[in-house]
């Protein structure tokens, strides 16, 4: 395990964290997460991140229901970016789907 205090958040305090379901590795959605929502998800085991346009925290499925249970948290090579493998309860985006990544670029 890595000492947290090692993990790089921007200029404005955020780190980029990619949501994967922990069966079949499919990156359902990409959030962002500050210090206070990083450690609100390691006591939790629930994803809790920091929305960018509303200036405030927000748990996954707090209104609809569909939440992210933690089985996993890894950080990459320069401690800049986070891979977060969840148990999916519902869907993750916000359209509804499964997954936020539906628009091929290149097929």
């Amino acid at each position: 395990m890595i000492d947290l205090n090692k993990i790089k958040f921007d200029e404005r305090g955020l780190i980029p964290a990619v949501i994967q379901d922990v069966h079949n590795n499919e990156v359902l959605m990409v959030a962002y997460m500050n210090r206070e929502s990083l450690n609100i998800t390691l006591t939790e085991k629930r994803t809790c991140f920091f929305s960018r346009s509303r200036q405030k925290l927000w748990r996954k499925g707090e209104t609809s229901g569909h939440i992210q249970k933690v089985k996993q948290i890894l950080a990459d090579c320069d401690l800049d970016c986070l891979v977060v493998k969840v148990e999916q309860v519902g869907a993750a985006c916000h359209t509804n789907r499964r997954s936020c990544f539906l628009n091929p670029v290149l097929d």
